[in-house]
């Protein structure tokens, strides 16, 4: 089997599994964590209403100024603390993490410690 095919495979397999247990309530909202090669996102999302409450990205006018390149740790650290900024702004204080396909390692993990420092609970 071709080895790109055996990883989207496994990401798929992964994602399924991840989600089919995660649900964003008002009281609880979903944080989804994007990552592609050059920039790394997460949205609050509220699955019952079909809203997202707040979003950040390196791709955002705002952190791609602060951040040199938004494909590294220091980039996702970045977008986690802006993310519990803009979240406590919306009064949004507990979320439940959504890593979607990604391994919690490296840049989503980096993420998800800036956030539980900047005051967000999982």
């Amino acid at each position: 089997m071709d080895h790109n095919k055996a990883i989207g495979k496994q990401r798929t397999r992964r994602r399924f599994r991840v989600r089919k247990s995660l649900r964003g309530t008002p009281e609880r909202p979903r944080l989804c964590v994007t990552r592609s090669h050059r920039n790394i996102g997460a949205q609050i999302i509220d699955d019952i209403a079909g809203k997202t409450l707040v979003s950040a990205s390196t791709a955002d006018k705002s952190l791609s100024k602060s951040v040199k390149y938004g494909g590294n740790a220091d980039a996702a650290q970045a977008v986690g603390k802006a993310i519990a900024e803009l979240a406590s702004k919306a009064g949004v204080t507990e979320v439940c993490f959504d890593r979607g396909a990604c391994k919690y390692h490296g840049r989503v993990a980096a993420l998800a410690n800036a956030a539980r420092e900047a005051g967000l609970k999982f």
